[in-house]
């Protein structure tokens, strides 16, 4: 295997034990299981791949699939990079992310409309200068889907960082809090960024986890289940909901080079 599209062909298969021509047209993006199990409750389809690296499930139905590619900006990378042997017609992650403004509430989406780069890992496919920004066609059928369904949502800048363990460093919160940014997490940047290099429609719908710029506002083990069991069937049919409706009006989304 010399090119990319062949390693892409072979490994997409091998890390999600599915089929390149099972996957649906329209990808969601999580980082967690329990968002695959209930998309397969909620769609009476069949979560496969457990045994490999990104269990994942198809509702042929919907023409929605999902996939967990696990934790942090290299994974989010890897699932972009191998969906390029798929050619989603568009694809919207999921996650989570820590609010970092005083008046973002646990629960709030989240639709950014950009991200700043500080994984580091996307630089490996553009220039620093490059902005990491979603699909507008994508991100106006999530805004409409969420004001149908009663919820509102904000919008801004996400800072995207390759470091975990951050709270409690003060510094840091200081740097975040010059930059404005209305919220964190570690992989919306990645999604966005190698998905313009494979020139796949992308997005990001977030929903806040916690709020760490204060000490009791870093996410707990308790504070993660309770946000789960709230909000990750809202958060599963809203992405559900937008890609049937990009579907069943037929829009395509362009795709912009710079």
């Amino acid at each position: 295997m010399k090119s990319k599209a062949e390693i892409c062909k072979n490994w997409l298969p091998r890390y999600t034990g599915t089929k390149i021509e099972d996957f649906a047209d329209h990808i969601l993006l999580t980082n967690f299981q329990t968002y695959v199990n209930r998309f397969a409750e909620i769609t009476d389809s069949q979560v496969v791949g457990l045994d490999r690296a990104m269990p994942n499930a198809t509702c042929k139905k919907s023409n929605v699939s999902i996939i967990n590619f696990g934790m942090g900006s290299a994974n989010a990378a890897t699932i972009m990079d191998l969906l390029s042997a798929r050619s989603p017609k568009a694809v919207l992650f999921l996650g989570k992310c820590g609010g970092l403004k005083q008046s973002t509430e646990i629960g709030h989406f989240i639709l950014p409309i950009a991200a700043i780069r500080g994984e580091g890992t996307s630089n490996d496919y553009f220039p620093p200068e490059v902005p990491a920004m979603p699909s507008f066609k994508l991100h106006k059928f999530v805004s409409q889907k969420i004001v149908e369904a009663g919820y509102d949502y904000r919008t801004g800048v996400v800072y995207t960082t390759n470091r975990r363990v951050w709270e409690h460093d003060q510094a840091f919160l200081k740097h975040l809090h010059s930059m404005k940014c209305i919220a964190i997490d570690m992989e919306t940047a990645t999604v966005l960024m190698v998905g313009l290099y494979n020139e796949i429609a992308r997005g990001a719908l977030l929903v806040v986890s916690d709020v760490p710029i204060t000490p009791e506002g870093v996410k707990t083990e308790a504070g993660d289940k309770s946000v789960s069991a709230k909000w990750t069937d809202i958060h599963i049919r809203l992405g559900i909901e937008s890609l049937k409706d990009l579907e069943a009006k037929g829009e395509p989304i362009k795709h912009f080079k710079y």
